[in-house]
């Protein structure tokens, strides 16, 4: 059975697709770009700051459904640069402790003003 997560603590979908989905034990939540909840739109410029509303966009869809970052398992990360890895890795590898999910990494053209969009798969026993 599958159950649709949304929280207003996250941006509403640009498109035609969930913040989550919650399948079982199994959270898939969609790619999350630096766009501010109450704004509506991406407000940060650099990677860094951008890395970190993406992180806290995905935690609240995380909190939503009752997980937490401990529970990601699996991350998909887009970024408009691959210049941009080393600068975004260091904000993203402070959102985890010594257990640290799969993840795959790709430079690719993103929206307008997005320099990173993060997706994850998150379990939960």
């Amino acid at each position: 059975m599958k159950k649709i997560i949304q929280t207003e603590n996250a941006p509403k979908p640009v498109g035609p697709y969930s913040q989550a989905i919650q399948v079982g034990k199994f959270l898939f939540v969609s790619g999350q770009a630096a766009i501010d909840p109450k704004e509506g739109r991406i407000v940060a410029n650099g990677i860094r700051e951008q890395t970190v509303r993406a992180m806290e966009n995905i935690k609240a869809i995380l909190q939503a459904a009752g997980y937490n970052f401990s529970h990601i398992v699996q991350s998909t990360v887009y970024l408009s640069s691959m210049k941009l890895f080393s600068e975004f890795n260091s904000e993203y590898a402070k959102y985890f402790d010594r257990e640290l999910p799969a993840r795959a990494t790709v430079g690719i053209e993103l929206m307008l003003g997005a320099l990173v969009e993060i997706a994850v798969v998150a379990y939960k026993e």
